[in-house]
């Protein structure tokens, strides 16, 4: 058994001062002591997936180096805002592209997940379509705690692109510590 575990954090935004990035900028120093936090490769420009463009080109780089992160993480904490009550384009579309390589990253890979947005819902409804696309691929999803970051401005810092709000930091370093437990059971089996 690893006394150390790495988590892969995967943005779903794909701009660079958006609250759900500067949530994700913030967990390396809201992790246990025992946890680094690494940054996904970016999917930013990767093309919309396509059978016939899959099969003549093959994967693109980006998705093969994200692919190979989430299998070398020993969890992936997604954090990402919700889009038209849903999960954004982008992050999909490199999930759906991910769920095509070879031994499927995502399965049986420990995952939280995590939103940030203006509004009251925190971007909870992502979440929830985020939980049957991670079942499909045969994830496993923490359940609880869940984080919904409502109101994410009032909560945030865009001098220093960090998450400033000390009792939305306190439920982040709670599900990030219950994490680490729950992903531990899946590194030791």
């Amino acid at each position: 058994m690893s006394e150390n575990l790495s988590f892969l954090v995967i943005c779903g935004s794909l701009r660079a001062g958006s609250f759900n990035r500067m949530i994700a900028n913030t967990l390396p120093e809201l992790a246990p002591a025992h946890v680094s936090i690494v940054q996904a490769q970016s999917f930013k420009g990767v093309p919309l997936y396509d059978a016939d463009e899959h099969t003549s080109n093959g994967f693109p780089d980006a998705i093969t180096a994200l692919g190979e992160q989430v299998r070398q993480a020993d969890g992936v904490v997604i954090v990402s805002p919700e889009y038209n009550f849903s999960v954004p384009g982008g992050l999909k579309n490199a999930i759906d592209w991910i769920s095509r390589l070879p031994e499927q990253p995502f399965k049986n890979k420990p995952v939280a997940l995590q939103s940030a947005a203006a509004g009251m819902l925190g971007g909870a409804r992502m979440q929830y379509h985020m939980r049957q696309v991670m079942v499909f691929l045969d994830a496993v999803v923490l359940t609880k705690p869940e984080v919904f970051v409502s109101f994410a401005k009032s909560k945030v810092d865009d001098s220093t692109g960090k998450l400033v709000d000390a009792d939305t930091r306190k439920i982040i370093s709670q599900q990030l510590e219950t994490f680490a437990g729950f992903a531990r059971r899946f590194t030791d089996a």
